[in-house]
């Protein structure tokens, strides 16, 4: 079996609205192609943003899969996201392998923002 390039996938109910806020939030570009927002990650991996078909809804749920999104400067990510509609689900928390918090995109998708020890 040949396979491409794996890559994220999210359901929203307004994919643009919610790509402009991970476009501005990661500072990379949006790319629509065929219906859906795509943006491209560091090193070429991919966030691709769609609407999911009306005969088989997704509904916003909470998982285990998240994605994280690492920071140089915790509280600047963190003071840029809620500008841009996330909201903290949590105050910064100190762990072993760093400093975390977990948020929440303007759709209810749970994030991680991280920090790592240095």
């Amino acid at each position: 079996m040949t396979m491409g390039a794996p890559f994220w996938v999210l359901a929203s109910e307004a994919p643009e609205a919610l790509a402009r806020f991970y476009s501005q939030v990661l500072q990379v570009p949006v790319d629509r192609q065929g219906g859906v927002q795509q943006l491209t990650l560091s090193e070429g991996h991919r966030l691709v943003i769609y609407q999911p078909s009306k005969q088989r809804p997704q509904p916003a749920q909470h998982g285990r899969l998240a994605l994280c999104l690492p920071s140089a400067n915790l509280e600047s990510s963190l003071k840029q996201a809620l500008a841009h509609g996330a909201n903290a689900l949590e105050s910064i928390r100190q762990e072993s392998f760093g400093r975390e918090v977990w948020i929440e995109d303007p759709e209810g998708n749970r994030l991680l923002l991280l920090e790592w020890a240095r």
